[in-house]
């Protein structure tokens, strides 16, 4: 990567000052590794016979196609300009929008005819109750979908900073996802049992696999970042994952810190344009603390102490109903 793209990433100029001088020349696209490593684990060890196995491995692939692309255009232009916002954003919604039919298709199937319409409700945490929302379900989650792409792609800002959250809720939602998925496990914990969702706990678990191979290469100082490649697949399987368990409020939760990041530039865009003036020295908020006098690597341990803690508060309401 280093020779193929010779200056590297583009490093925005109204960023962190230090980050001009640690970070020039260091190649993106290290999301390549992390999907090479993780198909490959799949292919091996996953049911191929389970769609949903496959609707979160296309998923994955095709926001990792359309984050290349993305991380392509910024290396040959030497902009971190890449590709239309709003073409990337239809893409995501198409993809999404496909996967959340297939999903509510696979769903539907294993329930009684009379029930069929259980495939369109939303569960809620800590209950057994569920939301009719009917058309509006399939608008809902691909927005999580969507939302949980570009939210990790927004976290994607210091070295690491990303991988481990992104393993953290891998490691979570496969948990969930054997839960979900076994119905001696699902009855005695009262939560909406999916046929074959068992089988996503592979998958989450070759994503974990996979982040821990590239963090080697992604550990302070990097050598390599993930880019949109990496950042747009990672969000759109944990996305997915959530959507197909049917646990896409808790997904809000364990990736509370993905939120976060979100929300903090959605709040710094909305004040100025309103008022003129910022809530935060900088967005996303991770380079608010680096502002306030945080060296990376605390800004980087810190944040993954809270997305670790958001995965036990997620897990917890599997017990607490």
């Amino acid at each position: 990567m280093r020779l193929k793209q010779g200056k590297g990433q583009p490093i925005r100029e109204d960023g962190p000052p230090n980050q001009l001088l640690t970070k020039r020349g260091t190649p993106t696209m290290g999301g390549l590794m992390i999907l090479a490593g993780f198909l490959i684990a799949v292919l091996l060890w996953g049911n191929l016979t389970n769609r949903y196995v496959w609707t979160v491995l296309a998923v994955t692939l095709l926001f990792g196609a359309i984050g290349f692309y993305d991380d392509y255009l910024k290396v040959s232009k030497q902009s971190h300009k890449g590709f239309s916002s709003k073409a990337r954003v239809i893409l995501e919604l198409l993809v999404a929008g496909g996967a959340v039919y297939t999903i509510a298709r696979v769903y539907g199937s294993h329930l009684p005819a009379a029930q069929v319409g259980e495939a369109l409700r939303l569960a809620m945490p800590f209950t057994m109750a569920t939301i009719p929302l009917g058309l509006m379900y399939y608008v809902f989650t691909t927005i999580v979908i969507v939302g949980s792409g570009n939210a990790v792609n927004l976290t994607d800002g210091l070295d690491g900073l990303a991988i481990v959250p992104v393993m953290i809720a891998a490691g979570t939602f496969g948990f969930i996802s054997y839960i979900v998925g076994t119905p001696l496990f699902a009855n005695y914990l009262q939560v909406h049992l999916v046929w074959g969702a068992a089988e996503l706990s592979v998958v989450c678990g070759a994503m974990v696999g996979a982040g821990l191979g590239f963090l080697w290469f992604n550990a302070p100082p990097a050598q390599i970042f993930m880019g949109d490649t990496g950042s747009l697949a990672l969000g759109g399987l944990i996305g997915s994952v959530a959507v197909a368990v049917r646990h896409e409020l808790v997904l809000a939760v364990v990736g509370g810190l993905f939120v976060l990041e979100a929300l903090s530039v959605i709040i710094q865009v909305i004040s100025y344009k309103l008022t003129g003036k910022r809530v935060f020295k900088m967005a996303p908020i991770h380079h608010h603390f680096e502002l306030l006098g945080w060296t990376e690597s605390q800004v980087v341990i810190r944040f993954w102490i809270i997305a670790f803690v958001l995965a036990l508060v997620g897990l917890s309401t599997l017990k607490l109903r």
